[in-house]
């Protein structure tokens, strides 16, 4: 199966000479449709700044990232974020929702941004949020949800557009035992029954059983990769 994401030979400096730091250095990595890549390494070792990298939310100091075979290095800043819209969900650890909007209007908004009709918005929200298990609270502010739940309205939020890749930042860190599983079930169905690409960074070892694929990362560079069978954990 051709890659969603090919990554080769990418770095990220920050800074130049003496106070110049290697955030990446030297980066070759695939990602598959339909597939669940967990990104693994300690704090500082680069595993962010690759997901913002492949997100186009930074830009690569140098090396090639194709999107769906488009490169994506040296591209206009006026056009990446379509690229961002056409191409990618994302996920983050603090569920980033708007306060004072309730469920179905935080996912209202993504699909807004991705110019669905106003029309049509309201239902695909519900339905994106029954989807995830919260039809029942889409008029509920994040204030009223639990942890869970609110991670739960960021995937549906994700989702809008259905994009071909997700990108989750620590989406289980903040979550208990049992939220965490019902996370990491919803996004595996999403790679396996749907084709999507997920990837994710995490420092969660609970993860681990949900990956195809885990990929460690140390001082900038992969340092081990492994091929698994993905299975509920327990």
């Amino acid at each position: 199966m051709d890659a969603m994401i090919e990554i080769r030979q990418v770095m990220k400096h920050y800074g130049s000479g003496a106070s110049e730091v290697r955030a990446l250095e030297g980066i070759d990595l695939d990602v598959r449709p339909g597939e669940v890549l967990a990104l693994m390494g300690p704090s500082g070792s680069g595993k962010t700044t690759l997901l913002s990298i492949m997100g186009c939310i930074l830009r690569a100091t140098g090396g090639s990232v194709k999107i769906a075979g488009r490169e994506t290095v040296g591209l206009a800043e006026s056009e990446l974020p379509r690229v961002r819209l056409q191409h990618f969900g994302f996920i983050f650890q603090g569920f980033n929702l708007f306060p004072a909007l309730t469920a179905r209007e935080n996912v209202e908004i993504a699909l807004h941004l991705k110019h669905v009709p106003r029309r049509q918005a309201r239902p695909r929200a519900e339905e994106l949020l029954a989807g995830v298990g919260l039809g029942e609270k889409a008029e509920r502010h994040p204030a009223d949800l639990s942890g869970g739940e609110k991670q739960r309205v960021a995937i549906a939020r994700a989702l809008a557009g259905d994009p071909p890749v997700v990108l989750a930042d620590e989406p289980t860190a903040a979550l208990d035992s049992a939220s965490g599983k019902t996370v990491m079930t919803i996004l595996s169905a999403l790679a396996h029954e749907r084709a999507r690409a997920v990837i994710i960074v995490t420092h969660d070892p609970r993860v681990l059983g949900y990956a195809d694929r885990v990929v460690r990362i140390a001082d900038g560079r992969i340092i081990a990769e492994a091929e698994q069978t993905a299975e509920l954990v327990s």
